[in-house]
């Protein structure tokens, strides 16, 4: 396949690009700094633009098999999240190409808590409010998008860099945890279940979630 990999230069992007890469695919990862680009894998192709604008991601998705999502606003900056989400839904939507976005666990039900999402349970982290709002406005876009085929992965409440072990488990809207009660997964396996639906896509125009094994 030939992807192309927005917000390549952050710890998930750059994870993503290395499984894609591993695989056999064909990767163009974009940034908006060139310098960021140092420590991308060998064998990827780098391009430079801004995916808060649909003219970029129409032009760098052109001819390409799928494009992945795995931008970050900066601290301060989180609220600009859902217009860059619209930008992308529009630039994919033009060139006709499908997008995978990762996106936030704020929304997911945490089991057991009444059909509470995670952002509004009482022991949710104050300094995490802006993101995980700007999460649930990014999930909002993608749902009410009908122009463009996107999916939405959502992490566990914990993803951190750590081992691939090629497993996990998958579920819809509801927070998944493990038999210790933590709910996480570790970056490089995110990326497995990422490319995973890229190979084989199973979740169109909906969310879903993955956890640990």
């Amino acid at each position: 396949m030939r992807i192309t990999v927005f917000g390549a230069a952050g710890e998930v992007g750059r994870r993503v690009v290395a499984e894609a890469l591993a695989r056999g695919h064909r990767v163009t990862a974009v940034v908006r700094n060139p310098e960021r680009a140092v420590g991308l894998p060998d064998g990827v192709a780098v391009r430079t633009g801004d995916a808060a604008k649909p003219e970029d991601v129409e032009s760098l998705s052109a001819g390409q098999d799928l494009v992945i999502t795995a931008t970050r606003p900066a601290v301060g900056r989180e609220a600009e999240l859902s217009g860059m989400t619209a930008a992308l839904l529009s630039g994919v939507a033009r060139s006709g190409v499908r997008l995978l976005v990762v996106g936030g666990a704020s929304t997911l039900i945490v089991p057991g808590a009444e059909g509470a999402t995670l952002h509004e349970m009482p022991d949710f982290p104050a300094e995490l409010g802006a993101i995980a709002q700007a999460c649930a406005d990014q999930l909002a876009v993608c749902r009410a998008d009908a122009a463009a085929e996107w999916t939405y992965l959502s992490p566990p409440a914990e993803l951190l860099p750590g081992e691939r072990t090629g497993e996990y488990r998958v579920g819809t809207d509801e927070l998944l945890s493990g038999p210790d009660g933590v709910s996480r997964i570790s970056m490089e396996d995110f990326a497995v279940a990422l490319l995973d639906e890229a190979e084989r896509p199973v979740h169109r125009g909906v969310r879903f979630t993955v956890a640990a094994a």
